[in-house]
């Protein structure tokens, strides 16, 4: 008898935000069954059980030695979800050796804005000399190959001509400068109503306004 699916793994701008959540913040167990999705945001764990339409609980969790449990997490199985993830290229322990992606083009920005939510970073500053506002939109991952592959795919889909890759702690970092980033945050938040981590898009928010464009450049 075929397992039963708690997740519809038909692509959508809403699934694929959720696989951006996977790819950065979540994990496949080695069972081949089941999935954890860990968040400091209670606001993005809620989101990822209400998008996949889960019943599970959310719990709390440490990390790194610390006992004080300020993680939240969404524990399930799913063997039809668990080997979808398998077909498009996630696995368990990805940290590391993560890679390319099979991401639908139609639905990449969306993956995007969940890979940011996930572990994107949107900061801003002004110059300490001109002291013009300084825009960079970051994401950080355990493995370059896979920030290469998202650097092209950047490329590719939104026309993106920047971006560099720097090695920060033992991890990677792919950052943008003020113009490529100006274009990557009008892309992924282009819907008003898709799928957002609130503090990420207030952030992002004052730089969509096109008049704003002339005091960053």
């Amino acid at each position: 008898m075929k397992p039963k699916s708690k997740v519809n793994c038909v692509w959508s701008p809403n699934f694929a935000y959720v696989i951006g959540l996977i790819t950065t913040d979540g994990n496949l167990s080695p069972d081949g069954r089941h999935l954890h999705f860990t968040s400091k945001d209670l606001e993005l764990a809620a989101l990822f059980k209400k998008i996949l339409g889960l019943t599970n609980r959310i719990g709390k969790k440490s990390r790194g030695g610390n006992e004080e449990k300020k993680y939240y997490v969404v524990q399930f199985g799913d063997i039809n979800f668990y080997r979808f993830l398998l077909s498009i290229g996630l696995m368990p322990n990805k940290s590391k050796i993560l890679s390319s992606l099979k991401i639908p083009d139609k639905y990449f920005k969306d993956f995007l804005r969940g890979c940011i939510d996930g572990d994107g970073n949107i900061h801003y500053f002004r110059h300490p000399e001109s002291q013009f506002f300084q825009l960079r939109v970051r994401i950080t991952s355990a493995s370059k190959p896979f920030l290469i592959w998202l650097k092209n795919r950047n490329n590719k889909n939104i026309k993106l001509k920047g971006g560099w890759i720097e090695q920060v702690k033992g991890a990677y970092v792919l950052c943008y400068g003020i113009s490529d980033s100006l274009k990557l945050l009008k892309a992924i938040y282009k819907d008003k109503i898709s799928p957002r981590l609130t503090r990420k898009y207030l952030k992002a928010k004052p730089f969509l306004r096109a008049q704003l464009k002339v005091c960053v450049l």
